[in-house]
């Protein structure tokens, strides 16, 4: 199995690429659907936060995200001791979901992927980009987004060029059709280029 680990700045076309990748047989994990599911009733988050933020834990495991967001927000040492226990989670996680999935090729999108060094527990990475101007409408089309609560989005995301320079791969999201494209000679050069053999010590 081939992993990849793909990220992109807010705006940039991540999920939509994503779905591109699964539309074309990859397999795909999604930090943010597993870190819902950790949050959720039953999930492992519960137990986990209910020393250090037991206000925002309800009666049933489940996690209250406004009470706990409002209390990250105010309280930077709080945000980083929640990354603290949550990343650890979600990467159990990602590797649970890799041990059992049946695919060629498996598509990790985690927004902070280079931010929190995951890069390197990869074959390769994508990044998507797309023009600054386009980035900034797509984002705030969304509902309740303003343009501070972007800037402050952006402000805790490593820079795009940045981002770019780092990657195996780089999607510019500009149209669909151009981004497919990439898509597709993205997935026909890590096969070639990062197959492992099935058994190699034989």
């Amino acid at each position: 199995m081939i992993s990849l680990g793909l990220t992109g700045s807010i705006g940039t076309g991540k999920s939509t690429t994503a779905q591109m990748f699964a539309e074309e047989g990859a397999a795909i994990w999604d930090a943010d659907a597993a870190v819902h599911r950790l949050y959720g009733p039953g999930g492992a988050a519960g137990a986990a936060l209910e020393e250090d933020f037991h206000d925002a834990v309800r009666h049933d495991g489940s996690i209250d995200r406004v009470r706990l967001a409002a209390r990250v927000t105010r309280d930077p040492a709080a945000f980083e001791r929640l990354e603290e226990i949550i990343h650890p989670l979600a990467r159990a996680d990602r590797f649970a979901f890799m041990a059992t999935v049946d695919a060629d090729v498996v598509v990790c999108d985690i927004p902070l992927l280079f931010e929190t060094a995951l890069d390197l527990e990869f074959d390769a990475t994508i990044v998507t980009t797309c023009p600054p101007q386009m980035q900034r409408r797509r984002v705030l089309a969304r509902k309740g987004m303003t343009e501070e609560r972007f800037n402050a989005l952006l402000a805790r995301q490593m820079p795009d060029a940045e981002k770019q320079e780092r990657a195996s791969y780089v999607i510019v999201t500009d149209t669909p059709d151009h981004a497919r494209a990439q898509v597709r000679e993205v997935l026909a050069d890590v096969l070639v280029r990062y197959q492992k053999p099935e058994n190699p010590d034989a």
